[in-house]
């Protein structure tokens, strides 16, 4: 054989081996989330959750902490797509759980071209009119129905007082509880918004009590939600508190003693603690193996969440826009939920309330709201 004909043959195995390891590139979900400040608890299960579902699955993915800043989360996402990689390999963002910097990065997610799958409830994410945004945990929608139908429906409320977070999330919540309380005809007799440095809740906690007020609905964020109750024990305001989804978390829970956490009940998309089918133990149980903490349902929303972009790949997605045709268009059974858009990118549509009895952290589910939305 020549030596033209060798070089012919090499060269061709050669691009032969390059385009195959171009196609090799694994795939890349980056994912974005708040891991310090105000949110930190949250946004560490949320990212627990991500990782979980990623780890073994050949998709490349880097953590990249988000902090409570819309302009840090708008760097990281600028970061994640340009960073000198092919960006033709992300498929998805997991995005973070701050209302604020989910507003932020819908018009980048839009300009990409990049789904964004996350456990926000901020309701005002998906109505922004973007084909990009896939929520995996109930918005404000769903779980204020959900805690206003209990506090009044099961646990007799007649003047329910409000107390919410000054936040994108506390506002939201507080808007669709308003909304909630007028149409069961039990409007909030007092409602008041904190910000997230406020410690001393005794002010607003009188307020409370001098307003008549026979229940307390709260909206606040994990460290909040923890000091209002303890010091509403501690002031003997003795009234049902039905708190917001921040109240399921073992790590709030963890904060008070199980005596203070007595007769206290919240709203949630799932309590994977309080489950008991053999696949939600699996998944609590390798999740406690991992990271050493109990799963909570931001976990299992975004783990849950995760695992349908793998089905979707598992499907044949390989792009961008694959993960967004998937997510639209399909119905996914998850740990927590059956998934489902709802044409707007809300995935998720039932939630439960939870209750602790004062013997232990561990709550008990004590109502299911199914398919609120309707939409399944």
């Amino acid at each position: 054989m020549s030596a033209l004909p060798r070089i012919l043959i090499v060269a061709s195995a050669l691009l032969a081996t390059l385009t195959a390891s171009a196609a090799a590139e694994p795939l890349r979900i980056p994912v974005l989330v708040p891991i310090t400040g105000f949110l930190a608890l949250e946004g560490t299960s949320q990212r627990n959750g991500a990782e979980l579902a990623l780890r073994g699955s050949g998709i490349a993915f880097d953590v990249d902490d988000t902090a409570t800043s819309p302009e840090i989360a708008v760097n990281a996402f600028e970061r994640a797509l340009t960073s000198g990689r092919n960006r033709e390999d992300v498929i998805a963002v997991v995005a973070p759980m701050l209302g604020t910097q989910m507003l932020a990065l819908v018009p980048l997610a839009d300009e990409f071209s990049v789904p964004m799958i996350t456990v926000s409830g901020t309701a005002r994410i998906t109505e922004l009119g973007s084909p990009n945004v896939f929520r995996f945990f109930p918005g404000d929608v769903v779980v204020k129905a959900a805690h206003a139908r209990y506090a009044v429906e099961e646990r007799g409320a007649k003047r329910p007082a409000v107390i919410f977070q000054t936040t994108a999330y506390g506002q939201s919540g507080r808007a669709e509880l308003d909304r909630n309380l007028a149409a069961l005809g039990r409007p909030a007799v007092f409602a008041e918004g904190l910000d997230v440095s406020v410690k001393d809740m005794l002010p607003v906690l009188s307020k409370v009590r001098d307003s008549g007020a026979d229940a307390l609905l709260l909206h606040l964020h994990s460290g909040p939600t923890a000091l209002i109750v303890r010091q509403a024990r501690a002031m003997g305001l003795d009234i049902p508190i039905i708190a917001g989804s921040a109240m399921h978390q073992p790590e709030t829970a963890a904060l008070l003693t199980p005596a203070e956490l007595a007769g206290v009940c919240a709203e949630s998309g799932a309590s994977p603690i309080s489950e008991t089918d053999p696949a939600t133990r699996a998944f609590a149980d390798a999740y406690r193996a991992a990271f050493d903490r109990e799963p909570d349902a931001f976990a299992l929303g975004q783990y849950d969440g995760v695992q349908m972009l793998r089905a979707a790949i598992r499907a044949g997605a390989n792009s961008a826009a694959d993960i967004r045709a998937y997510l639209a268009a399909r119905r996914y059974r998850g740990l927590a939920m059956t998934y489902a858009s709802d044409g707007k990118g809300n995935m998720a549509h039932s939630a439960v309330i939870l209750c602790y009895s004062g013997d232990s952290r561990v709550p008990a589910i004590v109502k299911r709201y199914e398919n609120l939305t309707g939409i399944l």
